[in-house]
């Protein structure tokens, strides 16, 4: 008798966010009994062709991230709907919040064997506090209890704070959480671990958001040039302009006017980046698990982060890297100084740093930990 092969099909907004943040997942899947198609809304810099060299199906599934509008995310779910019919998967594993929302919904809908839902962070709706916030989150309760509510699901989070959110909001059952620490980082890239030479190099690596902590990060840059600390300011990351905390371009062109800290753009080499830097900072307000901290411990090198859910899980404090309050420019620039006056401190941190990423974070660990996640979603349904 012929073993059946398990459809495994993904959805994702973003078809880079996949490459750089699921594909050793996919890939490893596709070596084993599994058949994968992946599901995107924009390519984001991405190439299909790669991926279909691989032995991945891709299909492009039109959603619009950022849009708010009735009629285009009604649209959204219907192309969603087609790519679930057409495909018949065994297995979805949503990534990122509309996938999951709207991919959750529909599973049940048309009666998808198995979900795997992955909570990679809960986003600016639940960062912010306001009167606004407040009653959008009100109007999306039904959805998230409805896209969480499969009854053949595990959802799988980066951290304890955002699996707590959802459960104290009575959206999801305990039994179906799974933790694992973020998307997994390959350990043998990141081989220049000793600092170099030269003036100090502090790097932020992110998308240029507001909630990532950027305008933060420039102001402390700023403390720390009034201060008279020699120092070289990295801005390496892309604009979101479907993001409405991103930065737009007249701030972009003020902040390198300016000149406080330098605008490298969307940066492909991370290794070489990282390697090049003696200090990587993130300043966000809330995170899943951010993969640049995971690969700031892999090269070596020390972290300061703010103290919120997502950040605070990517390190030991005092011992890979520091933790400063969310939104404080000033104890963020102490914490900078700190590091750069004292760099015994800071490569004992990246050391440790190392250490951490090689006991944690390693990609056979992730990869190995969905295929389990997808062997128990088939087992429970083949038991049903």
């Amino acid at each position: 008798m012929v073993k059946k092969i398990t459809k495994l099909a993904f959805l994702i907004n973003d078809l880079s966010f996949f490459c750089s943040h699921r594909l050793p997942i996919a890939e490893a899947a596709n070596s084993k009994e599994y058949q994968v198609v992946i599901g995107y809304g924009e390519l984001g810099g991405a190439d299909p062709q790669t991926l279909e060299q691989k032995g991945l199906k891709v299909s492009f599934v039109p959603m619009q991230r950022g849009s708010m509008s009735i009629f285009k995310n009604l649209q959204s779910f219907f192309y969603i709907w087609k790519f679930f019919k057409r495909e018949k998967p065994d297995i979805v594993h949503l990534v990122t919040i509309k996938p999951y929302l709207y991919g959750g919904i529909i599973a049940r809908l048309i009666g998808v064997p198995s979900l795997v839902s992955a909570v990679s962070g809960l986003g600016t709706l639940f960062v912010h506090k306001n009167f606004k916030s407040k009653i959008l989150r009100f109007f999306i309760y039904p959805m998230y209890r409805a896209a969480f509510n499969h009854f053949n699901q595990i959802v799988i989070f980066q951290n304890q704070d955002d699996a707590k959110v959802l459960l104290d909001w009575g959206v999801l059952s305990s039994n179906k959480i799974r933790l694992l620490k973020g998307s997994g980082v390959e350990l043998e890239n990141f081989t220049y671990l000793k600092e170099s030479s030269g003036i100090p190099v502090v790097c932020f690596a992110a998308r240029l958001l507001i909630d990532k902590g950027v305008k933060e990060y420039i102001y402390a840059a700023r403390i720390l040039r009034e201060r008279g600390i020699k120092a070289r300011f990295l801005l390496a990351g892309d604009t979101d302009n479907q993001n409405p905390t991103a930065l737009n371009f007249n701030e972009l062109n003020r902040i390198n006017d300016d000149a406080i800290v330098e605008i490298l753009g969307y940066q492909k080499d991370i290794p070489a980046l990282f390697a090049n830097s003696h200090i990587i900072c993130l300043p966000s307000y809330r995170e899943g698990l951010p993969k640049s901290l995971l690969e700031a411990a892999a090269a070596g090198r020390a972290v300061i982060t703010t103290d919120v859910p997502g950040c605070r899980d990517a390190i030991i404090p005092n011992k890979t890297g520091l933790l400063v309050p969310v939104r404080n420019s000033e104890a963020l620039a102490n914490a900078i100084q700190n590091l750069i006056q004292n760099s015994a401190k800071r490569e004992k941190m990246g050391k440790a740093g190392r250490e951490l990423a090689e006991k944690n974070f390693a990609i056979e660990k992730i990869v190995n930990a969905h295929l389990n996640i997808y062997t128990e979603l088939n087992n429970s349904w083949g038991s049903a």
